[in-house]
């Protein structure tokens, strides 16, 4: 636990959404290793409570880490995994309600967000490994082990069930956002906090409130995926949440061919027609979803899925039209932020 600035904590080049600095308030900064990744929560010193809320929210995530991770087998969503096929397994309440977000999420974009293809990741390697481009054979039987279609709900008894054989539920696509959404209620309703800042690796992130004297909220930082020393963009956040997608971090060669580790779920190929997503939502979950699946669906896609959706906004930052363009600032498409709450770097 440490106290001081809190943007000179978060303003490091490697993270793809960061926080900027509104002035020298000092902040409350606790910390801890979780989801393979840091999480760090900042508290203004005058909250009362603010070190122990951070605490709890942190125990919080540890807490549902243990729950949904699928790199364990004693936990529950392994055992879903291993036993589901067989018959309904019942589940704890906060796991159920997560599956079935998921899987409304996955309806509400044809499929282009789903937690079931986990044989479909681990087909590639990018969970167990080593990472490779499998046969065709072998995408399709993954494919045929995969879709949200395949599992079973009983709302009255809380229970979930596979119908085939060998399909695996992977919520890392969701899990960090639903975990920072949970500490943010903790911190709420135990602690009475209603202002502070979760930063889950590097893609999540909600903004509880404003920062001290800058009622317009939190404003956060978007780095260029093409170039972790670049900021692109920056967005308010107040109440709401910030997701950001893309393969910079996650991603393997073959035969001189570049291959991300967001498969769209439908094809069995990665998605590779944008450089990154920031999706903005009333939680972190949605935030962090929808950053995933605007990345998969590509651009028009993308847009049109937005259009629709005014209560979500976002950020789709294109590819540069060719290699040598890498060191310009790529172009962005914003949707439904008002001036106010977006502010693209020069030059965009």
């Amino acid at each position: 636990m440490s106290s001081g600035g809190i943007f000179g904590a978060i303003l490091d080049d490697d993270k793809p959404i960061q926080a900027d600095n509104h002035g020298s308030f000092g902040y409350w900064c606790i910390a801890r290793r979780a989801m393979g990744c840091e999480f760090n929560v900042f508290v203004p010193p005058r909250i009362s409570n603010a070190t122990v809320g951070g605490e709890a929210a942190l125990d919080c995530i540890e807490q549902l880490e243990e729950l949904m991770t699928v790199y364990s087998n004693s936990s529950e969503m392994s055992y879903v995994n291993q036993h589901a096929a067989q018959g309904p397994v019942h589940t704890d309440d906060r796991l159920y309600q997560l599956l079935k977000r998921s899987a409304e999420l996955s309806e509400q974009t044809d499929g282009a967000f789903d937690v079931s293809a986990g044989a479909l990741v681990r087909a590639w390697g990018f969970v167990g490994g080593p990472k490779r481009v499998p046969t065709d054979t072998e995408c399709l039987a993954a494919l045929a082990r995969s879709g949200m279609h395949h599992v079973e709900f009983d709302d009255e008894q809380r229970t979930v069930k596979y119908r085939i054989e060998g399909l695996e539920i992977n919520l890392g696509s969701i899990g960090k956002g639903y975990a920072i959404d949970q500490a943010i209620k903790r911190m709420r309703q135990d602690f009475a906090i209603d202002c502070a800042l979760i930063q889950g690796g590097l893609s999540s992130m909600f903004g509880l409130g404003s920062p001290p004297g800058d009622p317009r909220g939190w404003l956060v930082a978007i780095r260029n995926p093409s170039n972790g020393k670049q900021h692109i963009a920056t967005v308010r956040l107040r109440d709401r949440a910030l997701g950001t997608s893309g393969t910079d971090n996650q991603y393997f060669h073959s035969d001189g061919k570049r291959y991300g580790h967001l498969l769209d779920p439908r094809t069995g190929k990665p998605a590779d027609e944008l450089a990154g997503v920031s999706v903005l939502a009333h939680d972190a979950a949605t935030a962090d979803a929808l950053a995933t699946a605007l990345f998969v669906m590509g651009l028009d896609k993308a847009a049109d899925f937005c259009q629709n959706h005014p209560k979500i906004a976002a950020l789709l930052v294109l590819k540069p039209a060719s290699a040598e363009q890498t060191s310009d600032l790529p172009r962005i498409l914003s949707f439904n932020l008002p001036s106010e709450d977006v502010n693209l770097s020069p030059g965009n």
